[in-house]
This record gives C-alpha cells, sequence and structure tokens, in this order.
C-alpha cells in the first residue's frame, strides 16, 4: 500500500510540474521511445544508480515525444548488452549518469569523471538526496559531499552539474 501512495504522490508531482512547462499543451502526455523506434531530437544514455531505482522511468515520462533514450538496464547482463552500452556512451549526444540513495557501487562515479575529461560537452551529471523509490532512504552527509565535489569537478571539466532530474528532462527538451 505504501508503495502504490508513493508512486501516487509521484505522479502527482509529475503531472504539476508537467502543466507548468510551456511546451506541454495538455494532450495526453506520450513517453519518451527507446531508440530506434521513431527519429529523435536528442539521444541521452542513462547511466548511474541501477537496482530499486526509478529514476529512469521518472525522467522518461518527463521527456517530450522525440527525445530518444539508451536504458542499460536489462534482466540479463551480458556481452552483448556491455557491447550496447559501449556504444550508446560513445554515440549518442548525451551521457547522464544520475545517482539515487539506492546506489551500490561507484562504477557509475569513475564513468562520470571518464566522459567529463573525454566528452565534457556531452556530460550531464546529478544526484537525489532523497529516494523516491524508498520511503526514509537518504545519502549520508558525507556522500553528498563527495558528490558535490563530483558534481564541481564535472562542471569544471565542461560538463553539466544538475540538482533536480526536472532540470535534466528539461534540458533535453530544449536539443
Amino acid at each position: 500500500m505504501t508503495d502504490d501512495i508513493n508512486k501516487e504522490n509521484r505522479d502527482m508531482k509529475w503531472a504539476i510540474w508537467l502543466q507548468s512547462r510551456p511546451w506541454f499543451k495538455g494532450e495526453e502526455v506520450k513517453l519518451g521511445k527507446q531508440i530506434g523506434e521513431e527519429k529523435k531530437m536528442a539521444k541521452v544514455f542513462m547511466g548511474g544508480t541501477c537496482g530499486e531505482s526509478v529514476w529512469r522511468q521518472d525522467l522518461v515520462r518527463m521527456l517530450k515525444p522525440g527525445v530518444g533514450y539508451f536504458d542499460p538496464v536489462v534482466e540479463d547482463w551480458n556481452e552483448e548488452a556491455m557491447k550496447n552500452e559501449i556504444k550508446a556512451r560513445e554515440t549518442y549526444e548525451y551521457v547522464l549518469y544520475w545517482i539515487t540513495p539506492e546506489i551500490r557501487g561507484v562504477y557509475s562515479i569513475a564513468e562520470v569523471v571518464d566522459d567529463s575529461n573525454k566528452r565534457p560537452h556531452k556530460t550531464l551529471f546529478g544526484f537525489e538526496v532523497d529516494s523516491c523509490t524508498t520511503p526514509g532512504l537518504k545519502l549520508d552527509i558525507q556522500l553528498v559531499k563527495s558528490l558535490t565535489a563530483v558534481g564541481k569537478m564535472v562542471e569544471l571539466n565542461g560538463g553539466r552539474w544538475f540538482r533536480q532530474l526536472f532540470e535534466v528532462a528539461e534540458y533535453l527538451n530544449k536539443q
């Protein structure tokens, strides 16, 4: 029941946010599409926290139709999935690394720093302190300080650091 309430609250927040956007005209909102389904405006690789986090689904709901994305999370992580991820990181216009309190490893941090050095113009980074998935789950203060330092590093390298997921959607929707 708590999960249903959390999803309902998140859905309501996104609906309010969408209605406040200048490009939203009240019609039914169509979700972004996986790459290959239609012509794209911009393409974004969605790296970052995996596991129980729902940030990818939330972001997709905020993208205008035509904005393409690559979600590297698959049920069976195999060699083909790895090749697809590498290709998307190298060829898409943007690489996004979004970190949530559900983070369990640090490889995404290494990837964002690497991309901000090699491909700064296409590197996007951000994190959320409170979990949208697990009530009460938060990043601890030391991790917030570390991620803030990573955000500053990404910016110094020429990448972009976002403080809210909706800011990422707004940026991508304008590209």
